[in-house]
């Protein structure tokens, strides 16, 4: 046991002595094990400092009330989860009404709250609600609260970080992201939309559960209330506002489980401290026991997540010890002789092993130190901006030292792991090699390439099973990772392969080529470390692509590629439509403009969402035998087989573009606008004949309008399969080719058949289309102008598929093009340390300088070409698993979707689309980048080398 510890002892002393002795390559190793070590714990305590406690959850939640309560708006009692994030009604009631009006729910809350809440308790209402308000940029949609800020309770909700809270009508406060988005400051006036009162800004404050919601906040009964009746004398909608109320009850035990299910008895939905603290059994729960379950909330599997982090750690590892293992080894060589004394002096194979060995484990304990401090500074300095990309304060700088400690074990396990087979491969050479300096005749292993071949095999068959069958992409995944592993295995074989195009290459290629193949154990490595990272970024690019070519193909155009629509939709808007026209034609480059309009039953200002009374619909009627049997109540009695026969009928055709209003009053020049060029179609339209796009609603030439006063009755009419009741307008019809497509309209009136027959009609919006493209001024100009005006008017464009802007795959592109260059340069710098010697004899017998040069270009460059050669190859087994995984999925779900007659639905096209221009770059553009960039660093002189010394 002595022995052994003493032995250790010396050769960690060895390793810690060679190690400075070359501190060049020395702080190479260290560079690659610290910088993901460094990351691994900045991700560890970024994680834990951003996970709150329960005490720090409920003070954010809560501030320092015991509890919250809000109405769940049933009107009987109702089941919660005891931290108040779901609930159910008590009872299987389907007739349950909601309250009337938010005055009866509130006063129904503030009466049931005295009936639990012992006489002493206290409560602090807050009031919340979505508000639009001016900015200089127009109109921005914020969250208005109302809340008295001075009461105790409250101390905790939110962080003043300037100015004053607001105390008086008029003031308000508002968060740091809302500034920031509405271009205000403290002392700025606001106005919301609506109002004509301004609101100065009087303080900023944040949200620490929040950073990113833009609110403002001022006190009780000063900002909704006014807004709300300001809205409805302009005959506008009000203000939707949700109640809620903080509340304190005093004593030790705060708001119990018992008092929560009292709560809960009358209604009402509480977050509660003392819940939240310490949560009941789930036996105790009667919702859980209700839905038979056992309260877990939905969220990824941990196992899964494990896994993931473990596959993601070893993968890393993996990089580094294949990328560090070449550096020991070259360090064993170039210590070859002092390994070759200590065997002389009595040491065996395991010495030597200790040895190298435990240059790793210095430059692993090394790396953690340096990783960890690192990560720590990182986190410390980069604090405030991980809260805001989180979106959350931190509850503590949480430094758990069990966990670091496992990461600098995993910094020093690498190392190790790093230098096992340039120790086996140090302790299997001869004293006499050692000292004399030769290397001998290595005859290279079988066993590993056909574990490589079984590998390659069986991964590609698990992949290819797993495409077909149940397993899904779990095992297409692992199939293709072993695989991927079967091909890191057959590198050195494969390597020497590529040695074999040497002979038709000039001098620098054929010198470096056969450098490369002759030292494998320092190529080979490199090679695998850039064949997995170019493994990677094919795959995702092949996936990526793939997916984009199957998003193209079902994508839906809404109109033609350049034509666009204004319309205007919230209720009252028909007024301000000249107006919208009018800045339409001024800001925007319109060719053809097609003014529309919509039929209107009682009020102007309903429209068909509208369920006010005095509101009402317009239907267009489809005659029994045309109607889609897959709609109404008879679909329920329809089986499988009938339903996907029926989904391909006619009449089931829905079309996937969306319109506000299905008819429309409008001319010929609406045609001209959707590109409908049919001669027959734009003359009856010309000529005050109405145009359907849809065929089931037309018969004998004659289609039918109803006009339905009470929408609520059209609705239950609808539910049993009937047609509304109301009244008939009959038009005479032009039924267009089945070739036009009107973009979603079913039906266009031309304005004098509706004003024939008496129809009260208001203006809609217009379509247009551009004379070339609308610059991004001109845009904003026009959405100034809306903004100024007041109104709620959307915009839209059609400018065709908009595929994703490939930002992801162009980092992964470039991690696999640093990757690339960073292996083929560690391996070429091993590469001119291992070979100096005959470097320096080739300059000695007159080789031209630039040699050295061009040999050092040609020698990345080689590495790098035979990586991405086989990373290429390899990286498109996963991607087209996947896909091929994905299709046997969406079939399955078609399937099953045509058995309950969903129409929409369309067939699965999901094609396999391989990357050849992301493979053209790895292949061509990066080994030749990789060469030019080393040829670029690497001197071309040399001095002679001296004589070695005996």
């Amino acid at each position: 046991m002595k022995s052994w510890y003493h032995s250790w002892v010396a050769a960690l002393r060895i390793a810690r002595r060679d190690a400075w002795r070359a501190k060049g390559r020395s702080a190479l190793v260290l560079a690659m094990i610290a910088l993901p070590i460094a990351g691994v714990s900045a991700a560890d305590l970024t994680a834990r400092s951003a996970e709150l406690s329960a005490e720090q959850q409920a003070q954010r939640k809560l501030g320092a009330a015991d509890a919250q309560v809000e109405n769940a708006g049933l009107g009987g009692p109702i089941l919660q989860h005891p931290k108040g994030v779901g609930w159910a009604p008590a009872a299987d009631d389907k007739d349950l009404r909601l309250p009337p009006s938010r005055g009866n729910t509130r006063d129904a809350t503030a009466g049931a709250l005295k009936a639990v809440l012992p006489a002493d308790a206290e409560l602090v209402q807050e009031s919340k609600a979505h508000i639009r308000v001016r900015t200089p940029y127009g109109l921005l949609e914020v969250q208005a609260r109302e809340l008295d800020t001075a009461q105790p309770m409250v101390r905790g909700l939110f962080t003043l970080d300037r100015g004053q809270l607001p105390e008086r009508h008029g003031e308000l406060i508002a968060t740091e992201a809302f500034l920031e988005e509405s271009g205000l400051h403290v002392g700025s006036s606001v106005t919301p939309r609506g109002s004509t009162t301004p609101y100065t800004i009087v303080g900023a404050y944040e949200k620490p559960d929040e950073l990113r919601t833009s609110e403002l906040l001022a006190p009780p009964g000063t900002l909704l209330a006014p807004l709300d009746q300001a809205l409805q004398a302009a005959g506008m909608r009000g203000v939707a506002v949700e109640d809620s109320w903080f509340v304190t009850v005093g004593g030790r035990e705060g708001f119990t489980w018992n008092m929560v299910q009292q709560a809960n008895a009358k209604g009402l939905v509480v977050v509660s401290k003392a819940v939240l603290l310490n949560p009941p059994p789930n036996s105790e729960v009667p919702l859980f026991r209700k839905q038979g379950g056992s309260g877990s909330e939905v969220f990824p599997s941990r196992a899964t997540e494990l896994a993931a982090l473990v596959t993601v750690v070893g993968l890393a590892m993996l990089e580094i010890c294949l990328l560090a293992g070449p550096a020991f080894a070259v360090g064993a060589r170039r210590s070859r002789r002092q390994l070759g004394l200590v065997g002389a002096n009595g040491g065996d194979r395991r010495h030597i092993r200790a040895i190298v060995l435990s240059g790793g484990i210095v430059i692993g304990a090394a790396a953690a130190v340096v990783g960890i401090a690192l990560g720590l500074t990182l986190t410390l300095a980069l604090q405030p901006v991980l809260e805001q990309q989180l979106g959350t304060r931190f509850g503590d700088f949480d430094v758990r030292p069990l966990e670091l400690l496992g990461i600098a074990a995993l910094a020093v396990l690498t190392g190790l792991l790093a230098a096992v087979a340039p120790a086996v491969t140090a302790s299997r050479q001869t004293v006499l090699a050692s000292l004399t300096g030769r290397r001998g005749v290595r005859r290279a292993g079988r066993v590993l390439p056909v574990l490589g071949l079984v590998a390659i095999g069986l991964g590609g068959a698990i992949a290819l099973f797993g495409s077909v069958s149940e397993l899904g992409v779990v095992v297409v995944a692992g199939g293709s990772a072993l695989a991927e592993l079967g091909i890191v295995a057959l590198t050195p074989v494969l390597v020497g392969l590529f040695g074999r195009a040497g002979r038709w290459l000039p001098l620098a290629p054929r010198l470096a080529l056969r450098d490369a193949v002759r030292n494998r154990g320092r190529t080979a490595p490199a090679v695998a470390a850039v064949l997995a990272a170019v493994a990677g970024t094919v795959a995702v690019a092949t996936y990526d692509q793939s997916r984009e070519a199957e998003e193209r193909h079902r994508y839906v155009s809404q109109l033609p590629d350049g034509t666009g629509k204004l319309v205007l939709n919230e209720e009252g808007g028909w007024r301000e439509v000249p107006a919208v026209r009018e800045a339409l034609s001024r800001d925007l480059p319109v060719a053809v403009r097609a003014d529309l309009e919509r039929i209107v039953v009682g009020k102007p200002d309903c429209n068909q969402y509208s369920i006010e009374a005095g509101c009402g619909l317009v239907e267009v009627l489809v005659p029994k035998d045309r109607q889609c049997p897959l709609s109404g109540p008879q679909a329920q009695e329809i089986g499988r087989d009938q339903a996907r026969a029926l989904a391909k009928d006619w009449r089931c055709a829905e079309s996937s573009r969306y319109v506000e209003y299905s008819t429309v009053v409008a001319d010929e020049t609406l045609l001209k606008a959707l590109a409908v060029t049919d001669p027959g179609t734009v003359q009856a339209l010309k000529a005050g004949q109405a145009v359907s796009f849809d065929p089931r609603p037309v018969k004998d030439g004659k289609v039918t309008l109803r006009l339905v006063t009470d929408s609520e009755k059209a609705r239950e009419a609808e539910e049993r399969g009937e047609d509304p009741p109301g009244q008939d307008k009959v038009f005479a019809v032009h039924q267009a080719p089945a070739g036009a497509e009107a973009y979603g309209f079913r039906l266009v009136l031309p304005p004098a058949a509706t004003k024939a027959a008496g129809l009260t009609t208001v203006a809609y919006g217009s379509y247009f289309t551009l004379d070339g493209k609308a610059s991004s001024e001109q845009r904003q100009r026009l959405n100034g102008e809306l903004d100024w005006m007041g109104v709620d008017a959307a915009l839209y464009v059609e400018e065709g598929f908009q595929g994703g802007e490939g930002m992801f795959l162009l980092v992964l592109s470039v991690f696999a093009g640093l990757v690339t260059v960073g292996a083929a340069g560690i391996a070429t710098g091993l590469a001119q340390a291992d070979a100096e010697a005959d470097l320096k004899t080739l300059s000695a017998v007159g080789a031209a300088p630039r040699l050295r040069r061009t040999l050092s270009g040609f020698q990345c460059g080689v590495v790098a070409a035979m990586g991405v050669v086989l990373g290429s190859a390899a990286g498109l087994l996963p991607g087209i698993g996947l896909r091929l995984a994905e299709r046997r999925e969406q079939a399955r779900m078609y399937r099953e979707a045509s058995f309950f007659g969903f129409r929409d639905t369309a067939t699965p096209y999901v094609p396999v689309v391989v990357p050849w221009e992301t493979l053209a770059v790895l292949i061509v553009a990066v080994p030749l980048g990789a060469a030019l960039l080393a040829a670029l660093v690497t001197r071309s002189g040399g001095a002679v080398a001296r004589r070695a010394a005996g």
